[in-house]
C-alpha cells in the first residue's frame, strides 16, 4: 500500500526545520549506503550532528505520534531516527530496496515500512519525484512541503533526476506490529469502516462486529 499522508507537518513546523538547516554541512550519501545501493545513489545528506538532530527529531516525533493515519497505516512498533537528505540539479537515487535490517549504532529493527516527507514545495525543484513500482505499475510521486508518503519497505523505487532547483527530504523507516503490507493494508481499511461506524452509528450491532473484527484481525497478525 502507498499511502500519503496529508499535513503531517504545519507551516510553523516547516519554518522550524528549515531554520535548523539553515547553514548544516550536507555529505555525500554513499557514506551510509550499503554496497548495492553506493552503486546507485547521488545525492547529499545532513552530516551528524547531535544537538541539532534531536531539535529535528522531536518535531517530526511530536507529528507522527499524533498523526492516525500515519499510525493506523504504518501500525509502528518502533521508528527510526530520521536522515534529512538533499537533491540539486543532476542528483538522483536509483532503483533499489532499502535494507531489510537497519540500526547499527541502537538497536537493531526490520524495516516494514518506508517512509519520505517532503519538506520543499514541488515548484522549488523540476523532477525529483519518487517513484515506486508497484503491482498496478509505476507511482510518481511529488508532494507539498508537510505531506509524506509511506509505501513498504521492499518496492523497488528510484527518486528521479532533480532537473533544476533543490528537493529536500526526510526519510524514516518502521518496523511495523504486522509485517506483511497486505494485511497492513486490509486493517487500514477495515479502520476506516470501523472509525465511520463509530462516529455515526456507535451503538449498533453491526458496529460492534466490525470493532471486535478488527481487534481480533490486529491481535491475530501482530508480531507481539
Amino acid at each position: 500500500m502507498l499511502l500519503t499522508i496529508p499535513e503531517l507537518l504545519n507551516a510553523a513546523q516547516l519554518q522550524k526545520i528549515h531554520e535548523t538547516l539553515a547553514n548544516a554541512t550536507f555529505v555525500d550519501g554513499t557514506l551510509s549506503a550499503g554496497f548495492a545501493a553506493a552503486r546507485v545513489k547521488h545525492n547529499q545528506e545532513l552530516q551528524p550532528d547531535p544537538e541539532r538532530m534531536q531539535r529535528l527529531i522531536r518535531i517530526l516525533m511530536a507529528s507522527l505520534g499524533h498523526h492516525p493515519t500515519f499510525r493506523f497505516g504504518a501500525l509502528p512498533h518502533r521508528v527510526a531516527d530520521p536522515i534529512f537528505a538533499r537533491y540539486t540539479k543532476g542528483m538522483a537515487y536509483g532503483d533499489h530496496v532499502d535494507d531489510p535490517i537497519m540500526g547499527s549504532t541502537g538497536p537493531r529493527f526490520r524495516t516494514d515500512v518506508s517512509m519520505t516527507i517532503f519538506l520543499n514545495p514541488p515548484e522549488a525543484y523540476a523532477g525529483g519525484e519518487l517513484v515506486v513500482r508497484t503491482p498496478f505499475g509505476e507511482q510518481r510521486v511529488k508532494l507539498p512541503a508537510g505531506h509524506a508518503v509511506i509505501y513498504p519497505s521492499a518496492s523497488l523505487h528510484q527518486v528521479a533526476e532533480v532537473q533544476s532547483g533543490e528537493r529536500l527530504v526526510a526519510l524514516t523507516w518502521i518496523q511495523s506490529y504486522v509485517r506483511d503490507p497486505a494485511k497492513r493494508e486490509l486493517l487500514y481499511e477495515l479502520n476506516l469502516a470501523r472509525e465511520h461506524l463509530l462516529k455515526e452509528a456507535p451503538g449498533s450491532e453491526t458496529t460492534g462486529h466490525v470493532d471486535r473484527s478488527y481487534a481480533n484481525l490486529l491481535r491475530m497478525w501482530s508480531d507481539l
